[in-house]
């Protein structure tokens, strides 16, 4: 049997092949039948240009929905889809191009699309296993060298059934798009649980507060990081009324505050639906479509995912193991080496917790933990006291280097405030090895493309605040 991922999404598109796949905001839309095409032209443009399976297709353009084209015809092809974040910068790409080798670069899928018009559609399947790579995500990269996460044809299709099933995704669901696709949420989760569904998409460039209100009108879910959730709450516009026909709301790529979980719900009525993922598992964990969703919590693991705590103690580094966990980082297998445990579990670096009833609770990075006089600190702890107070927009727990402690507490908050009465409020609330000693108060904290603070850059802003 075929394993090859096209073939699967292909198997589920609707019978009237003119149904709309994508509902574009001039009013127009794109059916199954042109994304069916595009991808087959593009798939002979491929074949023709030379790129055979195994090969890189290094693309970083803006979205579009020749970009989804192009992404399927890779698959089609067994080239390797390749996707770079857009405010990538020259130097950066550079070392990319070095990384992959690849044997195709696309900065305009749009263009390649027009060219590859006058072909002939490619009808033909790359014959794949499960193992076989279909796509190569580059990690992040918040701090040292990015790595190429090699996601097979196999993982990303055990990961689509399986949410699919667990979001209950149906042929008359329409999705509100508003996520870049150049990295696992917006290419991999949103597209396949709808693509397997047969569904359609309100298709947006971006996040902006009135295309997205317009959109969620003629939409049933909406996919998002919480800086999306809380830009909605901040606008009059989004009542109870916008999303009183909404069936599902869902969040990830960062972590959402419980604050702005209940004032969603104070808002809407609807409990937005978290979940936790990494670009070497897609999605890990997920709070349950029917059941309590609990705020904080990310929910149960995946049918299929095997979940432990490291460690043998009850907060500790989060392991994984199951059918969507990526094998090998591509062309480091050292580094492949030290983040797999002899068993075969991933070690994803999220330190946290599983409680009596399966549910998953994440502290933070394992790299984040502070230890200040021999004692453990978990940043994620000390900033849901901090978030919590008046004028507090957000914060960030990092820990710097202090002559008596080893490390020492610093939080930075976006927003405004009185260093002495934070530092005080936080003494009621905290055992003393966990209280800040320094604040400091920014406009903006620092985040990635996909909206996670870059504690790397407060460490280097505010590392030396004890060295004086």
């Amino acid at each position: 049997m075929n394993q090859n991922l096209f073939a699967l999404l292909q198997s589920r598109f609707p019978a009237d092949r003119a149904a709309p796949c994508f509902q574009l905001p001039d009013g127009s839309a794109v059916s199954y039948r042109e994304l069916e095409d595009g991808a087959g032209r593009l798939s002979a443009l491929l074949m023709a240009r030379g790129v055979g399976p195994g090969d890189r297709v290094l693309v970083q353009a803006p979205k579009s929905t020749a970009m989804v084209m192009l992404y399927l015809a890779c698959l089609k092809r067994g080239a390797i889809f390749t996707p770079l974040n857009t405010a990538y910068t020259p130097a950066e790409i550079d070392y990319f191009v070095r990384d992959a080798e690849p044997a195709l670069i696309v900065t305009d899928a749009t263009a390649l699309l027009t060219e590859a018009a006058g072909l002939e559609p490619d009808t033909a399947i790359f014959y794949a296993s499960a193992s076989d790579v279909a796509s190569i995500i580059y990690t992040s990269g918040t701090t040292g060298r990015s790595k190429g996460a090699m996601l097979s044809h196999g993982n990303l299709a055990a990961n689509a059934l399986a949410l699919h099933e667990a979001w209950g995704f149906r042929n008359d669901d329409v999705l509100l798009h508003a996520l870049p696709i150049f990295h696992v949420h917006g290419l991999f989760v949103a597209l396949h649980c709808i693509l397997l569904s047969g569904g359609a998409m309100v298709w947006l460039d971006r996040y902006e507060d009135k295309s997205v209100l317009e959109g969620l009108k003629a939409s049933t879910v909406m996919m998002g990081v919480p800086t999306f959730y809380t830009r909605l709450l901040d606008n009059p516009g989004f009542t109870r009324e916008a999303a009183a026909h909404m069936r599902l709301f869902i969040c990830g790529s960062a972590p959402l505050l419980e604050s702005t979980f209940q004032a969603f719900e104070d808002r809407t009525g609807q409990r937005i639906l978290e979940r936790y993922g990494m670009s070497e598992a897609v999605i890990i964990t997920t709070n349950p479509l029917n059941g309590k969703r609990v705020a904080g919590s990310v929910g149960y693991p995946l049918p299929g995912v095997e979940l432990r705590i490291g460690g043998g103690e009850a907060t500790g580094v989060i392991q994984i193991r199951g059918p969507s966990v990526f094998a090998e980082y591509w062309r480091m297998p050292e580094k492949t080496a030290e983040e797999f445990t002899a068993d075969g579990f991933f070690i994803t670096g999220d330190v946290g917790r599983q409680d009596a009833d399966g549910r998953v609770w994440i502290s933070g990075r394992a790299k984040d933990l502070i230890i200040s006089g021999g004692y453990n600190v978990y940043p994620k702890e000390i900033e849901l006291v901090l978030d919590e107070l008046e004028g507090v927009t957000e914060s960030a727990v990092i820990g710097a280097a202090h002559r008596d402690f080893g490390e020492a507490v610093i939080a930075v908050i976006a927003g405004a405030g009185d260093e002495a009465a934070v530092i005080a409020t936080a003494r009621e609330k905290l055992a003393a090895f966990k209280v800040p000693k320094r604040v400091f108060f920014v406009d903006d904290l620092p985040r990635n493309a996909m909206g996670k603070v870059q504690k790397n850059l407060l460490r280097e802003r505010f590392g030396d605040a004890f060295s004086s």
